[in-house]
């Protein structure tokens, strides 16, 4: 029978420095047999540990369609998270999940896409972003809309280039604070608006980042038009077991660990009003 709570060890390949405080892990597990027979979903998250600093849930970073290694966006934040930045290539860290539920690609074909992100918000939907654009032909228009507070604390600014050379592919950049040279709008996601066209026909918008900038966003796609249900986001709640057993991530009848960390926004909406999500 699984133990739930037994870690298993992988070994660091590979740290890539995104911005001041963030860093890009790719792991590989230690046991042959674990590494080949483990699977997840986009959307998907570990509890990422290490020994003598303790663990926090991690969103999955890298795609499906990658076998042999797992990558995990990381900001410096706190004890584990600033331990693990101390880390290089070849120390161990230990991983247990993956966890909770995921987007679904099948429910995403033949649409137009929005892949709107603020921050590290971009990291759990980069693995999703990278298996749409695997079966590039699956789906219609792709639109990816990406913010931060300064042009160096944008993620991925290598893939952000090769997404825009996709065919039928757009990408939009904006900061609340440019550098000299920088050529993109200034200000915050929502006046993406103003640059490109956002409409709900055959669309589904997908949200990540910070609680406050994923409400204004999804103010402005309702008025744009969307449905609540062509809006799905991942959301942040506080978790800590990652198997719905300590409560930590409770809402209503919710377990964010386990019916999340994917809702819709229609499925929001159903949360009591005093459970503020964002």
């Amino acid at each position: 029978m699984k133990n739930n709570y037994l870690p298993y060890p992988a070994e660091i390949k590979n740290i890539e420095e995104e911005t001041a405080d963030i860093r890009t892990f790719r792991v590989s597990f230690k046991d042959k047999k674990m590494a080949k027979s483990f699977r997840y979903q986009p959307g998907q998250f570990m509890e990422v540990g290490l020994l003598g600093a303790g663990e926090a849930p991690i969103s999955i970073a890298s795609s499906p369609i990658n076998s042999g290694f797992l990558e995990f966006s990381i900001r410096k934040a706190g004890k584990v998270t600033s331990a693990i930045h101390n880390l290089k290539k070849k120390d161990i860290l230990f991983l247990r999940g993956p966890y909770g539920n995921f987007f679904s690609i099948e429910k995403l074909k033949h649409k137009n896409l929005y892949f709107i992100a603020g921050g590290i918000g971009l990291a759990p939907l980069r693995g999703l972003i990278s298996m749409v654009f695997n079966k590039r032909k699956n789906f219609k228009h792709i639109k990816i809309l990406y913010g931060a507070k300064t042009p160096d604390e944008l993620c991925f600014k290598d893939e952000l280039q090769m997404w825009k050379k996709i065919p039928d592919t757009e990408v939009w950049l904006t900061v609340d604070k440019p550098c000299v040279g920088w050529g993109c709008k200034i200000g915050v996601v929502t006046e993406l608006w103003k640059e490109t066209n956002v409409h709900p026909r055959d669309a589904v918008s997908i949200v990540c980042g910070p609680p406050i900038m994923m409400k204004f966003v999804t103010q402005k796609l309702i008025e744009s038009g969307f449905k609540p249900k062509d809006i799905v986001m991942t959301i942040e709640r506080y978790m800590k077991c990652g198997i719905g057993k300590c409560g930590h991530c409770n809402i209503a009848e919710k377990f964010v660990c386990v019916d999340g960390p994917v809702f819709s926004y229609s499925q929001i909406k159903q949360f009591p009003a005093h459970e503020e999500i964002f």
